[in-house]
């Protein structure tokens, strides 16, 4: 197992624009991981090259990342039961220990804890799946725990272990809402877009409740707005999470060489997708509130939330009910409007973009530093590693 023992330090300038200064144990991946050819032979009996291997590695850290996210949102919103039978995985935690946040999602749809449940076992398998892979082929697994070190949600019953992720001050990027509407831009050819929700966009905001405080319910048994946002912060970003990976893994598909690993990758990303169209329509049913600095602005109301423009093509672009892509240009606009995933480039979608979206997000600040932690110079490493992988014939 590559643990922290085993990764290598970098010095304490790398990469300010994302750790802020913060650098944590571990700060490189070992060279024996990238290794140019490695011993295990897939379906012909070809090894891996160190393309494959990095991209694989990468991905698995992500998953782990993302693994350890929605265990959070599980642990507090999750299904209580999973059914009369369970997956293979099976979530190895107490799910549902907050109620009232139940309660205040469930006013996105009434499945929202079977969902997150769903989402969490699909994380957790893809993570355990792909360190698997990479040790049947004589490569070393990932394990990024030892950065688990940022304090969980105080609400009574959960585990107060520490967590890779901080879901109580997030900045969201809700962008990909006007991006999948766009029938003329796509941020592979350089488009840009508009925030669904701008006050997402702006400060930080928790989208867990951090404590029994924020589960108190209104006198008449109401769920109040401060609830309400929490639990709407938590929507938008589920489909922020896995639009992510709806994107990352045809991008990284691109640069496979093994076509068992090509494989791979096809067959996660397209559960990824499942995942963001599932979390895309749950969002549309954030209600209008206000909340503070925070506002879940009516979508359906032909006004562009950041603008105030009105008009049919405003209403375009931010109805709750056109959650299928909507075609547009693609490798040339010359070649007419398709329905796609976007972005699919390495650039706008790659690895070190995904590290640098969640970096943004403020899934690894630290509160009691107000610095991200030392996972996001591991993340990078393995992330241009990735980015930099080429296909060989």
């Amino acid at each position: 197992m590559k643990t922290l023992d085993s990764i290598k330090k970098r010095g304490a300038n790398r990469r300010k624009f994302l750790r802020t200064g913060s650098i944590g144990a571990g700060a490189a991946i070992g060279t024996a991981l990238l290794s140019n050819r490695l011993a295990g032979s897939q379906g012909d009996d070809s090894p891996l090259n160190k393309g494959d291997v990095a991209i694989l590695t990468f991905l698995s850290a992500l998953e782990q990342v993302e693994a350890d996210l929605w265990t959070q949102y599980a642990e507090l919103g999750g299904a209580v039961t999973q059914g009369p039978t369970f997956s293979p995985i099976d979530l190895p935690f107490a799910t549902g220990l907050a109620p009232n946040y139940i309660t205040a999602l469930q006013v996105l749809d009434g499945d929202m804890p079977q969902y997150i449940a769903d989402n969490t076992d699909d994380e957790i398998s893809h993570h355990r799946f792909l360190n698997n892979y990479l040790t049947s082929k004589g490569a070393n697994p990932i394990d990024l725990r030892g950065f688990a070190v940022l304090p969980p949600s105080q609400v009574t019953g959960v585990p107060q272990d520490g967590r890779l992720t901080n879901l109580k001050q997030l900045t969201v990027d809700t962008t990909w809402w006007t991006r999948y509407r766009s029938a003329t831009a796509n941020p592979d050819l350089g488009g840009t877009f508009e925030n669904a929700v701008p006050d997402l966009a702006k400060g930080q905001h928790p989208a867990i409740p951090l404590s029994d405080a924020d589960l108190v319910l209104n006198s008449d048994g109401s769920i109040p707005n401060h609830l309400q946002a929490i639990a709407s912060t938590a929507g938008f970003h589920f489909a922020f999470i896995e639009q992510g990976g709806a994107s990352l893994y045809p991008a990284l598909a691109q640069k496979a060489s093994s076509l068992e690993v090509l494989r791979a990758l096809l067959s996660i990303g397209g559960s990824e997708i499942m995942h963001f169209q599932t979390w895309h329509d749950k969002a549309g049913n954030a209600p209008n509130i206000t909340d503070g600095a925070l506002t879940f602005p009516n979508l359906n109301s032909a006004v562009d939330p950041n603008t105030g423009a009105t008009g049919p093509n405003v209403a375009d672009e931010f109805q709750t009910n056109l959650i299928m892509p909507e075609p547009t240009v693609f490798l040339d606009a010359k070649l007419g409007p398709v329905a796609i995933i976007r972005p699919t480039s390495t650039q706008q979608g790659g690895a070190v973009a995904s590290v640098v979206s969640f970096t943004n997000d403020g899934l690894f600040l630290n509160p009691a530093t107000g610095r991200n932690t030392g996972i996001v110079d591991v993340l990078m490493e393995l992330a241009e590693a990735a980015d930099a992988a080429q296909r060989k014939m």
